[in-house]
């Protein structure tokens, strides 16, 4: 239900989530930390530094620049106590940028930030799209060099390697919105006020039927010669586009050079249909697609922005950078059957038979934790069969168990959960039986 009424006196209220979000139980969440992890490190591999900022922001930021679906359809808006208009967070990219422009001058740049962050966007639940999500966002500020970019695509092709994915699973689709613009100019004949419009029907080009694109072009006015021009414009390689575009506008072209010379290790393919809908984008623009036919939809993508930091100062501030989203993230790893296994734990259950051996299994309990073990100890002492049977429930990788034989010799006995090889050792040997295994 979207907004249930107040409960009766006595009704229970809903055990599910606001419509669109999700509850992650353990099982899940160990998978997220291990790919998170994993993602984590990579980033930092290439030298970027981990940054946050608040989840409610000024309305107006989105308005400005994250583009007309996102302002105007999908913010989630609120007016607090102030009368001040301010919206939960669509997206990083504004944000980002409204940070580093307030401390440009304590800033080293070129600066490589990322975070991790959620977002919240009103649309209509389905695969792929939720009203929550959580993102990695990677950025580099400050710097207008074509290495930027090759560091940027490179990244990607190693968080996805990371990830399991090998280079045959998807395809890095990229483009430049200054050889798009001037394509729509020189040889499609669009004056310059209708070029983001026509742009935008380039965006939605796959998504749409022949007479929808041809309804939209016709709408803005433009006659069949340039109508024309256009389709032809959207199955050009990167040869034809650069001369459709002009020498000028192929010379500026990151893309081009980067494919042209091979710069980057990420396999990428010029597609002139990828524009991405964000009104900040201004130059190389890249989405990343599964190559199942299954799966159509982007996994993620990003681009370059040279001026999205005027929002807030006069300092001329060029990034680059794009958002990661988990929930298409985790699709295309799943239908890959590159999810991990969860890793809940514990490396370890202790129990013991009866309540007077806890003094002992504490010591223990302490001992393998300080050596960096995940130890569960049972709150209660059960029967052995009970609490092997508690044990393999848990996964636990082994079992430290107190019962009377054993307490009677001054040791315990561990048990290998998996190949069920058990070990009696006295109270002091226990710790050091399992730093000489480690990891487990």
């Amino acid at each position: 239900m979207e907004n249930p009424s107040p409960p009766r006196s006595g009704q229970k209220l809903s055990t599910q989530p606001y419509k669109g979000t999700r509850d992650f139980l353990p099982d899940e969440m160990s998978v997220r930390t291990q790919l998170f992890d994993r993602m984590f490190r990579t980033v930092e591999l290439f030298g970027f530094r981990r940054y946050d900022g608040p989840v409610l922001e000024s309305a107006a930021i989105y308005e400005a620049k994250s583009g007309e679906e996102i302002a105007n359809q999908q913010l989630y808006r609120l007016t607090d106590k102030g009368d001040r208009q301010i919206a939960l967070r669509p997206e990083m990219t504004p944000s980002v940028a409204r940070m580093i422009a307030g401390n440009a001058n304590d800033i080293p740049f070129p600066a490589r930030w990322y975070s991790h962050v959620n977002c919240h966007r009103y649309e209509r639940p389905q695969r792929g799209r939720v009203r929550e999500h959580w993102q990695l966002n990677v950025d580099i500020f400050g710097s207008e060099s074509v290495d930027a970019e090759v560091e940027i695509f490179d990244l990607v092709g190693m968080l996805l390697g990371t990830l399991g994915a090998t280079p045959d699973k998807y395809l890095i689709r990229v483009n430049d919105r200054i050889l798009v613009e001037a394509a729509l100019k020189n040889f499609a004949g669009i004056p310059p006020e209708k070029i983001v419009d026509v742009g935008m029907v380039i965006d939605r080009w796959e998504k749409s039927e022949p007479a929808e694109r041809g309804e939209a072009l016709v709408k803005l006015g433009l006659d069949d010669q340039q109508r024309q021009r256009v389709e032809q414009l959207t199955t050009l390689d990167l040869a034809a586009y650069c001369e459709a575009a002009g020498p000028e506008a192929a010379g500026r072209s990151r893309v081009a050079r980067i494919i042209r010379e091979g710069l980057s290790a990420a396999q990428l393919k010029f597609d002139p249909l990828i524009m991405r809908a964000f009104n900040y984008y201004t130059s190389t623009v890249f989405e990343v697609f599964d190559v199942s036919p299954q799966n159509r939809r982007s996994i993620f993508g990003g681009g370059r922005y040279d001026d999205l930091a005027s929002l807030f100062t006069n300092r001329r501030i060029p990034g680059i950078g794009f958002g990661m989203g988990d929930v298409t993230t985790w699709n295309f790893l799943q239908d890959h059957g590159l999810l991990p296994k969860a890793n809940l734990g514990p490396d370890i259950f202790v129990f013991g038979t009866n309540e007077s051996y806890r003094t002992v299994l504490r010591e223990v309990t302490r001992g393998l934790r300080a050596q960096d073990l995940r130890v569960e100890p049972a709150l209660d002492s059960p029967g052995i069969g009970h609490g092997l049977k508690h044990a393999n429930k848990l996964g636990a990788k082994f079992v430290v168990l107190a019962a009377e034989n054993e307490i009677a010799q001054g040791c315990l006995l561990v048990k290998d959960m998996k190949t069920s090889e058990q070990h009696l050792l006295p109270f002091g040997e226990v710790v050091g039986f399992f730093e000489k295994r480690k990891p487990l």
